[in-house]
Order: C-alpha cells, then structure tokens, then sequence
C-alpha cells in the first residue's frame, strides 16, 4: 500500500488531462461517476499541486461539459443508429429515456437543470433525452451550463476541503472505517435495487 501516494505524486501534474478523458468518456455511458472525478482531482490538488487548481478544475468542467454535449447528440443524431445495433443500445436503457422524454415535453429546460444534480447515470439519459426530444441546442448549452457550474462549485470544493483536511479526517476514517463501508455498500446496493 506504500506505493500508492508515489503513484499519486506522479500521476498528478497529468490530473487535468486524466479528469477530462474520464469525463469525455462519460459521455458515452462508460460509467465512471462524474462525482467522484470531480472530488478525487480536487483532493489532488488540494494536497499534491494546489498551483494547478484552476488548470485542473477548468479541466474538470471541460470535460464534463463536453460529455453531456456528446450525449445530446447521440440523442439528437444517432440515436436510430443505436437502437439498430443491440450491443451499443444496452448501454441506454430505453424504458429511462422515454420516461425522461416525457418530462422534457411538459416541463423543458427544468428537467435539464434539476436533472444535472441526479448522480449515478442519470444524468447521461437526461442529455440523451434532451437531444431527442430535440431540445434546441442554444438553449440546452446554456442551461446545461448554468446547471453545471452549480454541481461544479459544489464538487470541486467538497473535495478541495477534504483534500485540505486529509491529515485531521484520516484518522476518523481509520477509526470507522466498518461503519463507513457498510454505509457505502447499503447505499450502492439500494441503487442498484431500486
């Protein structure tokens, strides 16, 4: 286990560029939780190169952003191309989307902003949607964005804090480490449930 603050020391001058391909990549449904991402890089920051904290958290926010316009687009363009192909469709769950199209035609751009709190794959259905319920582009850029710079602030600077407070917060962690677990796995195991 002592390797792995070296590995941290020397992955972290490239965090920006990792942050943005794991975001991109969310784009495509790969699921990697945005969340984690965010709080993980500001913790790095925080703690290994604080002098690259507006490189890495712009790093973030570009990759996040351009993720959720790769989703609307496949929604909005390739989404008869998906549903052609079963082994690329599994990865969008067609009951989610049509629910989600459903809000878009009755409430609009408040799905898309209120959507982009909603953690755990959520999010990539909602931008899908978007584009096929053929939001305007314009106004899905923009919305999009407001709401992301609100889930941005709040990420960034969970994990900034954390980051900052590693040496008072580990021991606790060290101490409730069971607890914490438990709490973690009932919590994975009720989404995956629900």
């Amino acid at each position: 286990m002592a390797y792995i603050p070296q590995l941290l020391f020397d992955f972290a001058p490239h965090v920006h560029y990792i942050a943005f391909l794991l975001l991109f990549l969310a784009g495509f449904n790969v699921p990697i939780s945005e969340d984690i991402i965010f709080i993980i890089s500001a913790s790095i920051a925080a703690t290994i190169i604080p002098e690259h904290t507006p490189k890495i958290l712009t790093a973030c926010v570009l990759g996040a952003y351009s993720s959720d316009i790769v989703s609307y687009c496949l929604g909005r363009f390739g989404m008869q191309f998906l549903l052609h192909h079963p082994k690329l469709a599994r990865f969008y769950p067609l009951e989610k989307i049509q629910k989600i199209e459903y809000y878009y035609q009755s409430h609009g751009a408040k799905t898309l902003f209120f959507g982009r709190f909603i953690p755990f794959g959520v999010r990539n259905v909602i931008f899908l949607a978007a584009g096929l319920a053929k939001m305007k582009l314009v106004k899905f850029l923009i919305v999009d964005f407001l709401a992301l710079s609100i889930t941005s602030a709040i990420l960034f600077s969970i994990g900034y804090t954390l980051g900052s407070n590693y040496e008072i917060i580990f021991p606790y962690l060290n101490r409730y480490k069971i607890v914490i677990f438990l709490f973690f796995t009932a919590t994975v195991l009720s989404i995956v449930l629900y």
